[in-house]
């Protein structure tokens, strides 16, 4: 987090606790609003999908401050580490609006306003609990990228404070969350693909649940409350044309040149680099499956194509052993086919399909190299 972001943060928890205890919170006006705030998507990696805050305004109490549930520490010791593990705490701050405001105006990403039409105690509820949160052992979360993060936490405590689940996905429950994630990451693709192959089964899942920031807008805009519905409109506050970054080498065009230079070169040690580079990939994948809190990491059936496998292909080849490399050029090929079999009708299929075709090509030369010549008895 910023020192400058973190120092203002700090004042407005001064400045409230003045006002607020533990036990209980300053009392709202009737002129109190409370807002969801939706943030535009960027081209930095933590801002692809958005963000979604909570206003608080009370011009009778002098309010207008955002309470925010994305916030984590880069000073945290180990951060990576505990990024990777899945252990990191994200907490809650909150700024004035009008910081806020001007921060998504310097990275020109829009923000949407959609009040929330509910009875003052329900709007001093929702205070009440963001606040408790901001003062007590509350404002930490662990970070979890489908259940636990800035969006689904404003869902929590919206829902919490009206005493029902009022706020639910609206739309298509039936796709799953990588069919929901894939888009997002257009003008960025390897990182579209990378996403793609680290992520194991519980991104295949239905995405039945509200986990990013303009699925909690458009579900807002269809549900009702009390026989009214939830938001009165959708306020456009700032807004800005989302830019597509282009590069000269984050594109399919640089992918495919890679896999057709591997295919075309016929080259034993280019074939096992690229076995090696697989290999270590898959490996990578199994521990973080393994290691990582973060189930999206789980049971990895990519592993079929980055098969730690190819790594004994690679030492059989070294060795000059043409039998167990032939086999294992084999065994590879199988788990390929099956990969290929069980990927057709997954969201990343036609992403990882050029890599399908060079594993296979590449395995079935490194078998045919191998292969011991059949006699000819004339």
């Amino acid at each position: 987090m910023k020192t400058v972001m973190f120092k203002k943060a700090l004042f407005i928890l001064l400045f409230l606790s003045s006002f607020i205890g533990f036990s209980q919170s300053l009392a709202l006006s009737k002129d109190a609003r409370i807002s969801i705030l939706t943030c535009g998507l960027g081209n930095e990696t933590y801002s692809y999908f958005g963000h979604t805050a909570v206003r608080v305004s009370d011009p009778v109490n002098a309010i207008d401050l955002v309470y925010n549930y994305g916030a984590f520490d880069f000073r945290t010791p180990n951060f990576v580490a505990k990024f990777a593990k899945g252990d990191l705490q994200y907490f809650i701050i909150t700024h004035p609006f009008s910081d806020f405001i001007n921060d998504y105006t310097t990275e020109k990403r829009s923000v949407y306003e959609q009040e929330l039409q509910i009875p003052l105690a329900t709007k001093q509820k929702i205070f009440d609990n963001l606040n408790k949160a901001l003062f007590s052992e509350e404002r930490y979360y662990t970070y979890k990228f489908i259940d636990r993060n800035c969006t689904s936490m404003v869902v929590d405590v919206i829902n919490k404070s009206i005493g029902e689940n009022v706020i639910t996905k609206k739309g298509d429950t039936t796709i799953s969350y990588r069919s929901v994630l894939f888009p997002y990451f257009n003008g960025h693709f390897y990182d579209q693909l990378g996403t793609s192959i680290i992520f194991g089964t519980k991104v295949d899942q239905s995405a039945d649940r509200i986990f990013l920031p303009f699925e909690l807008k458009d579900s807002v805009e269809k549900i009702k409350f009390h026989n009214q519905p939830l938001v009165s409109s959708t306020k456009t506050l700032i807004e800005f044309a989302k830019e597509t970054p282009k590069s000269w080498w984050n594109n399919i065009y640089s992918y495919i040149i890679i896999l057709l230079l591997v295919i075309f070169a016929k080259n034993k040690i280019v074939d096992n680099i690229y076995f090696l580079i697989l290999g270590l990939m898959g490996i990578f994948f199994v521990t973080m499956g393994f290691y990582s809190f973060h189930q999206e990491l789980a049971m990895n059936y990519n592993v079929l194509l980055f098969s730690p496998l190819l790594l004994v292909l690679i030492l059989f080849s070294i060795f000059k052993n043409k039998l167990w490399t032939y086999r294992f050029s084999l065994i590879n090929f199988v788990l390929l086919v099956i990969y290929f079999l069980f990927l057709i009708n997954k969201a990343h299929f036609f992403i990882t399909l050029p890599l399908i075709i060079t594993s296979g090509v590449v395995l079935v030369r490194t078998a045919i190299r191998n292969k011991k010549p059949i006699p000819i008895i004339i």
